[in-house]
């Protein structure tokens, strides 16, 4: 920022007298109330870091390039086209020339009944300071938002007159005057004044346009509404040249010409824009439904949602792909952990990202480093589904990972993988919530129209339509139709079906809980979470979710055809042995186990007896366990261990040598290299693992045996990587402040203000070029001490310990030992400060408080 800005809107004039209008936006912040500044600093956040010094500095700070562009973005059309109406204006302008510019010759009512709503807006952002006689648009954000040539406004407006005649020569100023009917001027500066006169005074450019031929009218037509810039050869055609010799098209080049602002505006009928949307586009409704209908078919998905998390989390139970050396998981095993899951690569990226983002699943830190679930998944797995369910959702509504982007190019080319870096859009959350947001605004029961959800988050935010935030984007992500924050919404809206969270196309009761919007019709106003604490949120979306989910049943109904049938979710226990007894063959609405030979090795393998087995399916079975059931367990137990593979490198013994001798015999066993030690002991060059594996391939179901000559049982003891946090969002700028930072800010904000404004009495040496007191030492001693005596405050110059000058305000209440201490107004609390780095001090004028 120049020293123009600084001197016109940041500095502190003399006092102005009561009821003046304010001359700067210090000034003007400094008439309105705590209330007024606190708005401010809740609506610009990243003006508090740090907490400025005082109103001038506050005013500075709302004035730079980068947080007025921020504050741009967070402006909705309408208070933005407010804003853009007022950068074509001149500075100040009143509020009946804001309003007409908007509204045009004709007038318009849903203008007028909206725009004190957006004025209000842009004042309450100190992006306009001044009363309605006098609106003043920020410098900064008129140097963005003005017309030129370089940066077109959204407007379409060109160069005023006195702009585009900048450098023309003062005989061609009275060549163009002439050809447009006016009289001769004795200087440009009035030339251009009488030119602009007839520019916008409507009958007049009436009269001047219906002179004009048809052809230099299709000309203006075409520059009108913008660009307003157009190209012409050395020889212009005749309908150029006569608007040009008029002043209707302007030279900025050579072969550049303009259509001045007055002159368009006069086209248009007085409007800056072609389209003002002074009301947001309404969400429409694309279907209703019965509110019960929805939530039903959203605990539907909520559980199909829990049951995908542990297949996939169960499937990398023992370790899962390795991490990539740039990170991220490989693209071969995202199409292979895709497969498994029965789903499309987009839709298992998207549940990847999602345990990752609610830390159920991470990188183990390893050399050989591997993903697989934390130790947070035991703990995950032993709570009611409902509040599984909760776990999920609330990372999902936080997370700044984007799992869309996977498979797309960042802006080096380089292809975006799962868990891999790139992926964070610190604008997914606000997205997401604005989204649900907008959906809880129809009645329950009520899906939301997609286009008409994607038109009001372009109107609530027309300017970060392609910000993605920290993160780099993709070419695909650039702006346009497919920019990357209608992106964001399209994938909000699949993933909350995923989820659970809406229910075809409706936004679903628990959902509402955990976004704390009501559970009846909700009222627009209502979109704005924060009517209860998270945890109570989430414990009333669980209490609301846990009476849809379908029950967990304790038994299942066995089969002839080796098949059971579970009629539901199975109770944990019951699940997880029959996961190991059978192999799940079909899911749905009820899922279907098959047993074989392989899964019955697997249980007995695990530590369970033929008899274990057997009474595990008579108590869990409602129908009687099937004959062919109960030879299958019993003819694999028999064979069951009859092998035992021991260490020698490997070793087989049998009671019975004649089976030991059909293993010799088999050509299969050649890679083993064995060899008979006994009659009932074979011994091979393999490791017991491999002997295992091997023998088990050609037919039979040996059994692993301790040194001690025990059966070891092979349990799957799951793999775990040490305790990992979820990752952390990346933040969209500076938290929300709270109440209560909000009211110390404004306290100090206040306080500084007042010391640095506050009127003195002039001192007794003249003030050195810091405009810090210089006094004597004895005369320091002596004005502190008679003020600590009559409880007044004083002024000080202060210089620390790092030799830093600063000037306070206290009210000393002691004076001892090279000490003065007293509450300083500037700090808002009590302070110590040695004597000797007191420059001076000098008494306030009576009757000024600090």
């Amino acid at each position: 920022m120049g020293i123009g800005e600084l001197d016109r809107e940041a500095h502190v004039p003399e006092a102005t007298g009561v009821g003046a209008a304010p001359r700067t936006l210090a000034e003007a912040l400094r008439a309105g109330d705590d209330g007024g500044i606190a708005a401010l600093l809740r609506a610009r956040p990243d003006l508090l870091a740090p907490v400025p010094n005082d109103l001038t500095q506050l005013a500075t700070r709302a004035g730079t390039r980068g947080s007025v562009v921020r504050a741009l973005e967070r402006l909705d059309r309408f208070a933005l086209q407010t804003a853009e109406a007022l950068a074509v204006t001149p500075d100040p302008a009143p509020y009946p020339v804001l309003l007409s510019l908007l509204t045009g010759d004709g007038g318009d009512a849903e203008i007028e009944a909206a725009l004190p709503r957006a004025v209000a807006v842009l004042r309450e952002q100190a992006l306009v300071w001044g009363d309605d006689e006098r609106l003043r648009l920020v410098r900064t954000a008129r140097e963005l938002l003005a017309p030129s040539a370089q940066h077109p406004s959204p407007t379409g407006l060109g160069p005023t007159v006195a702009e585009a005649t900048a450098g023309m020569s003062p005989g061609r100023l009275q060549e163009i005057i002439a050809a447009a009917g006016l009289p001769a001027t004795h200087d440009p500066v009035s030339a251009v004044a009488a030119l602009t006169g007839l520019f916008t005074d409507r009958t007049r450019m009436a009269a001047l346009l219906d002179t004009a031929p048809p052809e230099a009218l299709t000309v203006l037509d075409r520059l009108v509404w913008g660009p307003p810039y157009g190209e012409v050869t050395a020889t212009p055609t005749p309908p150029v040249r006569w608007l040009r010799d008029r002043g209707l098209l302007l030279p900025v080049s050579t072969r550049t010409v303009v259509l001045p602002r007055e002159a368009a505006l006069h086209l248009r009928g007085g409007r800056a824009h072609r389209a003002p949307e002074p009301v947001p586009p309404v969400v429409g409704t694309a279907h209703e439904y019965r509110p019960q209908v929805v939530d039903n078919a959203a605990a539907g998905q909520a559980y199909t949602a829990l049951a995908t998390a542990e297949e996939l989390l169960k499937s990398w139970d023992q370790g899962g792909p390795q991490v990539l050396r740039a990170g991220g998981l490989a693209v071969r095993d995202l199409k292979r952990t895709a497969a498994a899951l029965d789903m499309t690569e987009q839709v298992t990226a998207f549940w990847l990202e999602l345990l990752h983002g609610a830390g159920l699943l991470a990188s183990d830190g390893e050399a050989d480093e591997r993903y697989a679930p934390t130790p947070a998944y035991d703990d995950w797995l032993d709570l009611p589904p409902a509040e599984r369910w909760v776990r999920l959702v609330v990372p999902w509504l936080a997370a700044t990972r984007t799992s869309g982007l996977v498979g797309t190019l960042d802006g080096k080319g380089r292809a975006l993988s799962a868990f891999g870096p790139g992926l964070d859009r610190a604008a997914a959350p606000e997205v997401r919530h604005r989204v649900l947001a907008l959906q809880a605004t129809l009645p329950p029961g009520a899906a939301a129209d997609r286009a008409s959800v994607l038109a009001r988050l372009r109107w609530d935010r027309p300017l970060r339509g392609g910000s993605g935030g920290p993160g780099t984007e993709s070419p695909a992500e650039a702006g346009g139709p497919a920019d990357l924050r209608a992106r964001i919404a399209a994938w909000t809206l699949d993933e909350a079906e995923l989820l659970g969270v809406t229910g075809r196309g409706a936004l679903a009761s628990p959902a509402r809980a955990l976004l704390n919007l009501p559970l009846a019709e909700a009222a627009p106003e209502a979109a704005h979470p924060g009517d209860c604490e998270p945890s109570v949120a989430a414990s009333r979306a669980a209490t609301l979710l846990a009476p849809l989910l379908p029950e967990a049943v304790d038994h299942v109904l066995l089969q002839a055809d080796l098949t059971a049938v579970a009629p539901g979710p199975l109770r944990r226990p019951l699940a997880e042995v029959l996961s190991v007894l059978a192999d799940v063959e079909s899911k749905g609405g009820a899922t279907v186990y098959r047993f074989t030979p392989g899964s019955v090795r697997r249980a007995l393998d695990a530590g369970r007896s033929a008899s274990d087995l057997q009474d595990f399916l008579t108590a869990h079975s409602r129908t009687p366990v099937p004959q062919p059931l109960s030879y299958l367990i019993d003819d694999v137990a028999r064979k069951h261990g009859h092998l035992r593979i021991g260490a020698a490198s490997a070793y087989v013994r049998c009671d019975d040598d004649s089976v030991l001798g059909e293993i010799l015999a088999d050509r299969r066993s050649a890679p083993l290299r064995l060899r008979r030690l006994a009659p009932t002991v074979l011994a091979a060059q393999a490791d017991p693992a491999a002997l295992l594996e091997g023998l088990r391939s050609m037919g039979y179901a040996p059994a692993a045996e301790s040194a001690e000559g025990d059966v070891l049982i092979t349990r799957a003891d799951a793999y775990r990587t040490p305790p990992r946090t979820a990752p952390a969002p990346v933040p969209d700028g500076p938290p929300a402040p709270d109440a209560t930072l909000l009211t110390a800010a404004v306290r100090a904000i206040r306080a500084g203000d007042r010391a640095a404004t506050v009127v003195r009495k002039e001192p007794t040496t003249p003030l050195a070029a810091d405009r810090l007191p210089r006094t004597s030492p004895a005369d320091t001693l002596a004005t502190v001490q008679a003020a600590a005596m009559t409880g007044s405050a004083v002024w000080i110059g202060y210089v620390n310990a790092e030799g830093a000058a600063s000037q306070r305000v206290i009210a000393p209440v002691r004076v001892e030992g090279g000490f003065v201490t007293g509450y300083d107004h500037t700090a808002d609390e009590v302070r110590t400060y040695p004597l000797h780095r007191i420059t001076g001090v000098a008494e306030l004028e009576e009757g000024e408080t600090a």
